[in-house]
């Protein structure tokens, strides 16, 4: 089964980001269309893959996360204006029988990712 998962980490705090918003376009010559919306898990994750058989098609695509929010919530005091608000992750899908896996490290500040398995 062939399938796009993810996998968010808060690394400022060094714990799975819980309850962040996720979005998944696929980007096309007229902008992009929408494919699907959830949040992460308590172990940073979706319940569900982003993609999965069918559905998992040679393209490119986009994953927006939402870390601003994600932050705001974690904080006593939340910031008026955040450094990271939503953070896009652009990439391409070539083989659509294998599995692709788009973890996130992120903090406040900074954020890291990388084609995972």
């Amino acid at each position: 089964m062939a399938k796009l998962s993810t996998h968010v980490l808060d690394t400022a705090n060094g714990i799975p980001a819980h309850n962040m918003h996720i979005e998944l376009y696929a980007m096309n010559d007229k902008g992009k269309t929408p494919i699907t919306t959830t949040t992460t898990n308590t172990d940073g994750r979706t319940d569900t893959p982003l993609l999965a058989n069918e559905t998992m098609k040679q393209g490119i695509y986009e994953i927006r996360f939402f870390v601003s929010d994600y932050f705001q919530k974690m904080l006593e005091q939340p910031t008026i204006l955040p450094f990271l608000d939503i953070v896009p992750i652009r990439f391409t899908i070539a083989e659509d029988d294998r599995n692709y896996h788009v973890p996130l490290l992120v903090s406040p500040w900074s954020y890291s990712t990388y084609r995972g398995s």
